[in-house]
C-alpha cells in the first residue's frame, strides 16, 4: 500500500527565492536516502537537494525555473515502495508484502580525530577540523567544494578559503562519506573550527539471496540499466565523455559547482553549452576546458555570431561607490530599460561600419524659409526633417539593400517593397523612435505635419507599440543641439542608421573664390554583412548630391 509523505524544502540558510535548475528525477524513479532531487542555484551559490528519505517519486510540486523558500512542497515520495536500505535482497515487483522486517542499523559513533577507533565493523564519525594555516585568520569560505552524502578520498579538496593575500584549498585527512556540512559560503574560519562530519566506515551489508534469471527479468524495467551497488566511500565510475561540437551541444541548466562556475565565468564560457563528464552530468574544470579547445578548433569563416556557442562577455563587477564619497540611487526609467536591452543586443550582434560626409543645404534652407508662409497656411512647421526623408526614401529606391534586412538564420535578404523612416524623438522619459509610413508616397507638408504629430504623442508617452515598429531606416538628429559627428546604434533589425549634426556656415572655395555655405555633416552606420563599404560610400554620396539640389528629387 502507497505511503505518501511531502518533501519540503529544507534550511538552506539565508536564502530566498531560490530559483531550480535542475530537476534530477521524474515521477516513479526510486531513490535512496541523501539521493539529489533537484538543483537550487541563488547568486552566490549552487544546491543540491538530497531525498530526507527512501522511495518512489510520486507528483512532482515544482518545475523548472520556479523560485522556493524554506518549507516550500517539492514532491510526494512514496515511501512504502522504498527498498530496505540495509536489506540485500532484491525483491520482485508485487511481492514487497512479504520481505522479512530488518534489524535496524545503530547510529554511527560519534567521534573527534584522535580518539580511539571504535570496534571493527561498526561505523564512526569523526569531525574534520581547519588545520594549521599560518598566520591567516578569519579567512572567508568563498567555495565549498562537497555537500553531504559525498564520498570523498584522503587528500581530496573540501573547501577553499581566501584571504587578502591567497586563497588556499582545505584537504581531507582521511577518506568516508560526508555526513554533515558544518559551515557554508562567506563564513570565515580559523584553525580548529569545524568544518565536517565524515563516516570513515559503514555496515557490511548481507549478502543477497540469489535471484533467479526470470525473476530477475521481471524486476527490472526493460529500458532500464541493471544498478551496481558499491560499498560506501567508492565513487560511482565517471561517464566517458562524449566529444561533441559545441554547436550541437543542446542546451540546457547548467549542473556545476561554484568553483566551475567561476572558472567558467573567467574564459566566458556558458555552461549551457558544455557537456559534463562528472556523477549525473556535472561539468567539470576539464570539462570546460576541452569545451573551450573544441570551440576554438570548430570556428569557420562564415560562421553566424548568434550561432558561435557557449562564449558570453563577463559580467561588469559590483562596486560599492558608496566607499568613495556620497552617492544618490535612481531608477532607471522603463524606456531606457527597454531600449538599453534593445541596443545592447543590436551591439553586439551587428557588427558596424560608420562612413562620415557632409552636405550643401544652402539652397535647401534657402527654398524652406521661402515656404514658410505658405507652410502657416497650411498650419504646418515646416522644418528640414521631411527634406531630408524624402532624399533618403531616394536613395533607398537606388539602393535596395538600404531597405532590407537579414533573416533570424542569417542565409536570406529580405528586401522590402515599403518605406517607413523611424525618426529618433527627444522626450522626457528617454529616446523614443515613431515610424512614419509609406514616406515615398507622402508629400513634404503632409510629412511634415505627420512628423508633428507623433512627435508630440512621442512627448506625452501617448505612442502605441505598433507606431514604433516596421521601421526601414532610421534618421537620428542632433542637429538642433550641437556637436559635429558621431556614429549612432543600428536599430536592428534595420541595416542602416542615419545621424545628422548641425549645420554651420564655413567657406567653400568656388574655383574663383571663398563663400559662405551652409554645410551639415552627417554619418551613415550600417550591418557589414549587409553592406560593404563601396556601397556605403555610393549612398552617402547620393544622399549628398540630393540635399545639394533638392530638384534631384523630381529626376
Amino acid at each position: 500500500m502507497a505511503q505518501m509523505i511531502e518533501v519540503l524544502l529544507p534550511d538552506i540558510g539565508d536564502f530566498h527565492d531560490v530559483e531550480i535548475i535542475e530537476i534530477l528525477v521524474k515521477p516513479g524513479d526510486r531513490v535512496e536516502v541523501e539521493d539529489p532531487l533537484l538543483t537550487l542555484e541563488s547568486d552566490k551559490a549552487s544546491i543540491e537537494i538530497p531525498s530526507p528519505q527512501a522511495g518512489v517519486v510520486g507528483e512532482l510540486k515544482v518545475s523548472l525555473g520556479d523560485k522556493v523558500n524554506q518549507g516550500d512542497l517539492l514532491m510526494m515520495l512514496d515511501v512504502a515502495a522504498a527498498e530496505p536500505a540495509s536489506q540485500g535482497d532484491e525483491t520482485v515487483p508485487g511481492e514487497a508484502e512479504a520481505v522479512e522486517p530488518v534489524e535496524s542499523v545503530p547510529e554511527p559513533a560519534q567521534m573527534s580525530v584522535g580518539e580511539p577507533a571504535p570496534a571493527a565493523g561498526q561505523p564512526v564519525v569523526r569531525e574534520v577540523l581547519v588545520p594549521d594555516i599560518g598566520d591567516f585568520k578569519d579567512v572567508e569560505i568563498i567555495e565549498v567544494l562537497v555537500k553531504a552524502g559525498d564520498p570523498i578520498e584522503p587528500e581530496q579538496s573540501l573547501l577553499t578559503l581566501e584571504s587578502d593575500k591567497a586563497s588556499m584549498e582545505i584537504p581531507a585527512p582521511f577518506g568516508g562519506v560526508v555526513k554533515a556540512i558544518a559551515v557554508k559560503l562567506g563564513d570565515r574560519l580559523n584553525e580548529g573550527d569545524l568544518i565536517a562530519s565524515v563516516e570513515t566506515a559503514a555496515p557490511v551489508p548481507a549478502a543477497a539471496p540469489p535471484v533467479s534469471a526470470p525473476a530477475a527479468e521481471e524486476a527490472m524495467p526493460a529500458a532500464a540499466p541493471a544498478e551496481t551497488v558499491r560499498p560506501a566511500g567508492e565513487k560511482e565510475p565517471l561517464p566517458r565523455p562524449v566529444m561533441v561540437r559545441p554547436s550541437d551541444t543542446p542546451r540546457g541548466k547548467a549542473h556545476a559547482s561554484p568553483g566551475v562556475r567561476r572558472f567558467a565565468r573567467e574564459l566566458g564560457v556558458d555552461l549551457y553549452h558544455v557537456p559534463g563528464s562528472g556523477p549525473k552530468g556535472r561539468a567539470t574544470k576539464e570539462d570546460v576546458q576541452s569545451y573551450v579547445k573544441r570551440t576554438l578548433a570548430e570556428g569557420a569563416p562564415g560562421a553566424i555570431p548568434d550561432k558561435a556557442g557557449g562564449f558570453a562577455l563577463p559580467g561588469m563587477p559590483a562596486v560599492d561607490f558608496s566607499s568613495f564619497g556620497e552617492i544618490e540611487e535612481q531608477p532607471l526609467g522603463r524606456i531606457k530599460k527597454l531600449s538599453g536591452a534593445h541596443l545592447h543586443r543590436a551591439w553586439l550582434n551587428v557588427p558596424h561600419v560608420t562612413q562620415f560626409d557632409e552636405a550643401d543645404i544652402t539652397e535647401l534652407e534657402a527654398f524652406r524659409k521661402a515656404q514658410k508662409e505658405e507652410a502657416e497656411s497650411a498650419e504646418v512647421k515646416l522644418t528640414f526633417m521631411p527634406f531630408l526623408m524624402k532624399a533618403v526614401c531616394r536613395a533607398m529606391s537606388t539602393f535596395p539593400q538600404f531597405n532590407s534586412s537579414l533573416s533570424s538564420d542569417g542565409e536570406k535578404l529580405i528586401l522590402k517593397k515599403y518605406v517607413h523612416i523611424g525618426v529618433a524623438v527627444d522626450t522626457p522619459n528617454g529616446l523614443v523612435v515613431p515610424v512614419i509610413r509609406d514616406v515615398d508616397k507622402k508629400g513634404i507638408f503632409e510629412l511634415a505635419q505627420e512628423l508633428g504629430a507623433m512627435s508630440a504623442k512621442a512627448r506625452a508617452g501617448k505612442l502605441s507599440p505598433s507606431e514604433m515598429q516596421g521601421g526601414c531606416i532610421s534618421i537620428s538628429s542632433l542637429g538642433g543641439i550641437g556637436g559635429t559627428q558621431f556614429a549612432p546604434i543600428v536599430n536592428a533589425p534595420e541595416v542602416a542608421i542615419i545621424g545628422i549634426s548641425r549645420a554651420d556656415m564655413q567657406p567653400k572655395w568656388n574655383g574663383e573664390a571663398f563663400v559662405p555655405r551652409l554645410i551639415m555633416p552627417f554619418s551613415l552606420s550600417y550591418d557589414h554583412r549587409v553592406i560593404d563599404g563601396v556601397e556605403g560610400v555610393r549612398f552617402t554620396s547620393q544622399l549628398r548630391e540630393l540635399l545639394g539640389d533638392i530638384r534631384r528629387l523630381l529626376l
